[in-house]
């Protein structure tokens, strides 16, 4: 039962990516470790839910909508110890109008229904050429160094 309603709350969570970013920041720990790969405006390593919290924003502000679709969510561990395994295409469009798609996997880890770990796993030079794409189109935040805390 545990594992059932963790994966649809995972699920509902990725697919409304942007539309309830506070949702699914109210289920991290406040001290919660985002690792996202690269070193260009969306990498680096946060600690604290505000600092991921200024990196949706920042995501927000590089793309025009997303379209995040989950293909699995497995999940093991008991509640207090336990591994997301997320499978996720998106497609979206930077900010002079170009497409942009991606695939990749993250890996949360969880305490108690709260994210203390999120890891990310993609093509981060397909994410540099987006971000520099809408720095270009005159976005500042697609060409900031990283959110770091």
């Amino acid at each position: 039962m545990y594992r059932a309603i963790v994966r649809r709350q995972v699920r509902g969570l990725f697919e409304g990516l942007g539309a309830n970013n506070d949702a699914l920041l109210a289920r991290t720990a406040p001290d919660v470790h985002h690792v996202f790969p690269g070193d260009g405006a969306l990498g680096g390593e946060r600690h604290t839910r505000d600092a991921l919290r200024r990196w949706f924003e920042r995501l927000d502000a590089v793309f025009e909508g997303h379209d995040l679709r989950v293909a699995d969510v497995v999940l093991g561990g008991p509640p207090w110890r336990t591994v997301v395994a997320v499978e996720w295409t998106i497609r979206a469009r930077t900010r002079d109008g170009a497409p942009y798609e991606n695939e990749g996997a993250h890996v949360i880890r969880m305490r108690w229904g709260r994210a203390t770990r999120i890891q990310a796993y993609l093509d981060s030079q397909r994410l540099a050429a987006a971000c520099e794409r809408s720095a270009r189109a005159g976005v500042a935040e697609a060409g900031a160094p990283p959110i770091v805390d």
